[in-house]
């Protein structure tokens, strides 16, 4: 790890959080017009042809899997590939980009508590702290600041969108856990390749059964190009430009760059999409991304 790494690092790690933001633009403009089993299913066809390529040219291909491995990477593909992309493409024919992608920054506080419960992991009072002010965030996104009326009535204040997006980081949060302690003798490319594949595998058969819900005259080209997108600019390169940046700056100071997913998500949905910025998404993002700092200091 270099004590101080180039500009173009920090620059790419943006552009990462930029394309992951824009990810929620791109499932939107899909999720509405496709059945989400074949949009996941185009976007990992896209994402798997690259890492192919990538893991021949970096690592001259991809190395033979052991029991333990074989069963490590379909976790992986099963979690934070199948189950995350079901629910993200689900979410997000529901409610608006912007929203959706204030989710994401639960992900290192949904993966913290869950190391503490199931690993035993401690977690100090400041780590407590932050997830409680990352968990207050969240419920007024969820409740759109009503948090009154929610505690009275959950069914109508919590949709079925927001439980989709919940669960996707839940699963992304398993795909997390699965990586740390499961993977062993694996490079991030390999890695993230055969989950990849895997999450192909599993997305391409519930694909099939979508087929006669297939309407051809919505794969118009700005459907296409937002396939192409997730796969290539979502998945590949977001990949590829994050991990060159916990190799140079370590994995801590590349994580706080999370934290502009949701900028980007609720900037673009509102360029893009024209989609309303509430106050409630303000604070609440605020909030979240407060928490999440303070548990990752």
């Amino acid at each position: 790890m270099h004590s101080k790494a180039p500009v173009s690092t920090y620059l790419k790690l943006i552009c990462v959080a930029l394309f992951w933001g824009g990810t929620f633009i791109a499932g939107r403009i899909v999720a509405k017009e496709i059945p989400h089993l074949i949009a996941a299913a185009g976007r990992f066809l896209v994402a798997c042809s690259l890492l192919l390529l990538l893991a021949w040219r970096m690592e001259g291909g991809l190395p033979k899997l052991n029991r333990q491995q074989i069963h490590a990477t379909f976790g992986l593909g099963a979690t934070g590939i199948f189950l995350y992309n079901i629910c993200f493409f689900a979410a997000l024919e529901r409610m608006p980009a912007g929203r959706s992608a204030l989710f994401v920054a639960l992900n290192p506080i949904v993966t913290a508590l869950a190391l503490a419960m199931l690993f035993g992991e401690k977690l100090g009072l400041k780590k407590w702290l932050g997830i409680a002010i990352a968990f207050v965030g969240a419920a007024i996104v969820i409740t759109r600041g009503d948090l009154l009326s929610a505690a009275h009535d959950i069914s109508n204040s919590v949709g079925s969108g927001e439980l989709f997006m919940l669960t996707a980081v839940c699963a992304w949060a398993a795909y997390t856990i699965l990586g740390r302690h499961a993977l062993k003798g694996l490079s991030p490319i390999a890695a993230t390749t055969y989950a990849s594949l895997w999450g192909l595998l599993l997305l391409g058969i519930g694909a099939l059964f979508q087929l006669p819900q297939l309407d051809r005259s919505h794969l118009t080209w700005p459907v296409l190009a937002a396939i192409f997108y997730l796969g290539a600019f979502g998945t590949v390169i977001g990949f590829v430009w994050y991990y060159e940046g916990v190799k140079r700056i370590g994995p801590t100071r590349t994580a706080v760059f999370n934290n502009l997913v949701p900028v980007f998500g609720i900037s673009f949905g509102a360029l893009l999409l024209g989609e309303p910025i509430l106050a409630s998404m303000v604070i609440g993002g605020l909030l979240v991304i407060a928490g999440v700092s303070l548990t990752n200091r």
